[in-house]
């Protein structure tokens, strides 16, 4: 019995302290107490989810729910196309593989024939398109206008780009104007642009002709605002809109990325001549 009671009162005591172990002093339920408040989790937890949603939906979204839209003017070429205008046209590189050409020229009873094509030829002051050769020949054969285009890299300084894209690319009468693909970000701007000046003013001495500025319009915005560029024809890329209508005085629109023509296996740039048929014929290479 004396065992007994003596571990009664060890387990007693063991209670006790595991009670007195468990609970909190006043000072720890105090600070507990000054915790974050739930409703800030909520809201910056809501804020994400809006900032995640906004990016997904202009990355990924966007375009699909654009394609989705009923199409009120014509559609052609897989695309709606937008209104009041009649001259279409494509731009390649080596990444749409091999090229039909004669059925470009063709068409079909839905499409109509491309009527012009830029053709990547070079790019920086050492890269050439391993279709552009080919590709520049048979868009010829077929009576398909053509045109080549230089991508211009913030590595090269202009003049090299310039001597480049002129080793290699030799324009004939009917011929469009040679491009520049302007769309890098430089790391310095300044510099940056007095290359892209040099290479601009050399293609212009050698082809006599000035050369058209190709680029998306916020890049226009933030680094072709110079007054040096604006004596230049603009091509623009920006897609998923019916119509520009913001005041931009445009050559051509790259209104599509994802046009689908008979000849050419993947998605091609779909591009539009703003302007008439004689217009048209005055760009061109005399």
């Amino acid at each position: 019995m004396a065992n007994a009671k003596t571990h009664k009162k060890s387990t007693g005591g063991q209670k006790q302290k595991a009670s007195a172990r468990r609970s909190s002093s006043p000072a720890q339920t105090k600070k507990r107490k000054k915790g974050t408040p739930s409703w800030i989790y909520i809201i910056a937890g809501a804020l994400c989810s809006t900032l995640f949603i906004a990016v997904a939906y202009y990355i990924s979204l966007r375009p699909f729910l654009y394609l989705l839209r009923p199409c009120h003017s014509q559609e052609l070429y897989g695309i709606c196309m937008p209104a009041g205008h009649s001259i279409y046209g494509i731009d390649v590189s080596r990444h749409q593989g091999n090229i039909d050409w004669e059925q470009l020229k063709r068409g079909n009873e839905k499409n109509p024939p491309v009527e012009f094509a830029y053709i990547k030829a070079t790019e920086g002051s050492d890269f050439l398109d391993l279709k552009f050769a080919d590709n520049f020949v048979k868009a010829k054969e077929q009576g398909i206008i053509r045109g080549a285009y230089h991508y211009f890299s913030k590595h090269s300084d202009g003049l090299a780009q310039a001597e480049m894209f002129i080793r290699n690319v030799k324009l004939e009468k009917g011929d469009l104007p040679p491009v520049v693909d302007v769309e890098e970000k430089p790391e310095d701007k300044k510099k940056f642009l007095q290359e892209l000046k040099i290479f601009i003013s050399k293609i212009e001495e050698h082809y006599g002709i000035k050369p058209i500025i190709y680029s998306y319009k916020k890049y226009r915005e933030k680094y072709l605002s110079e007054q040096f560029f604006d004596k230049y024809p603009l091509w623009i890329a920006h897609y998923y809109v019916p119509r520009l209508d913001d005041g931009t005085e445009w050559l051509m629109w790259q209104c599509s990325d994802r046009g689908e023509v008979d000849g050419i296996v993947e998605k091609v740039d779909i591009n539009i001549f703003n302007g008439s048929r004689e217009q048209f014929g005055s760009l061109l290479i005399k």
